[in-house]
């Protein structure tokens, strides 16, 4: 009997009349608001406008979306078109369902076009919005337990996730809870990248690299105690080469960056820098104005003083004239 284990939601999907507030997609909702706050932030501290990766957002999330499901669909394709299967049913992205490796791919696809709209560079994007991503990954790993889906292996630690689904061939029991391991593991990400790029000033795209490492490192293992159906290729999950796969990418390029590209940019958006100086000088401006035109009313001032002294002398010399006849009278 087990003493303790993490318990799953009785049902994934809230029901506010007739309109339905399903945990899965307020997990992404939520995940998509704390990946653009944070990339904002880190954007202006890089010398970008704000709001611009919200902009580019626009059209990096719905990109990312479509590249999620699709990879999802295709290597999962008997989900939905064997027998048996409504097709229809690829579309229900809200029952969740969504492949980070095609999420990342087409997601970047959309950020590139909203930087060459922008004229930014999109390395320096990325690394922007490197450590909110794999925070929106942390968040959205819990729409898996709303859903009570992507488990691991059956296990009595008092950590495990009980099941409590029968649907699409569950079975009731406690299990690795591998949602929690990627989200935790996505939360070690956000901060290594985070101290890493502080610490060694990371540029052209290496803080995105990194994060990608990393994910890829954890995912690996995580993938490895999952029990849901999967493609195996020499004995490995697919995900499992994907996540190999991705990982000497990444590494590959962190090291040739560093030879070629060396530094960071020193400019990530054209035109932030010159409003920003334009400002201050204007500030300066109207500063000079301002002691110009107070230094004029004083040079006035002056004046008044100097003229209003000369009229009283002539009016004392005046008054000596007038006295000197009067004493001799």
């Amino acid at each position: 009997m087990e003493l303790a284990f993490i318990p799953s939601p009785s049902r994934g999907v809230l029901h506010l009349g007739p309109i339905p507030l399903r945990g899965y997609a307020f997990c992404i909702i939520i995940g998509v608001f704390v990946a653009v706050w944070l990339g904002n932030k880190r954007w202006i501290a890089r010398g970008g406008r704000p709001g611009t990766v919200a902009d580019i957002a626009v059209w990096a999330v719905p990109f990312g979306l479509v590249g999620g499901r699709l990879y999802h669909v295709i290597t999962d394709y008997e989900l939905y078109f064997s027998e048996g299967r409504n097709w229809v049913d690829a579309f229900k992205i809200w029952e969740g369902g969504l492949g980070i490796w095609g999420a990342i791919a087409l997601g970047a696809l959309g950020a590139w076009i909203g930087c060459r709209r922008r004229g930014i560079p999109m390395p320096a994007y990325a690394d922007a919005v490197a450590p909110g991503i794999v925070l929106a990954q942390a968040i959205g790993r819990w729409g898996n337990w709303f859903n009570q889906e992507l488990y691991g292996r059956a296990t009595d630690l008092p950590w495990a996730l009980e099941i409590t689904s029968t649907a699409d061939g569950r079975v009731p029991g406690t299990y690795h809870p591998t949602f929690l391991y990627e989200s935790l593991w996505c939360l070690g990400v956000a901060v290594l990248v985070i101290w890493a790029d502080r610490r060694f000033t990371l540029g052209h795209g290496r803080a995105f690299a990194l994060y990608v490492a990393a994910y890829c490192a954890g995912r690996f293992w995580i993938e490895y105690m999952r029990v849901d159906d999967a493609h195996h290729i020499l004995g490995l999950r697919l995900n499992n080469w994907t996540a190999l796969l991705v990982f000497l990418l990444a590494v590959t390029y962190i090291v040739v960056s560093l030879k070629k590209r060396p530094g960071r940019e020193a400019v990530v958006e054209p035109g932030a820098a010159d409003g920003a100086e334009g400002s201050e000088s204007s500030e300066g401006s109207e500063d000079s104005k301002g002691s110009e035109g107070s230094a004029g009313s004083e040079g006035v001032d002056e004046e008044k003083a100097d003229d209003a002294d000369a009229g009283k002398g002539d009016a004392r010399e005046d008054a000596t004239n007038g006295a000197g006849p009067a004493k001799k009278s």
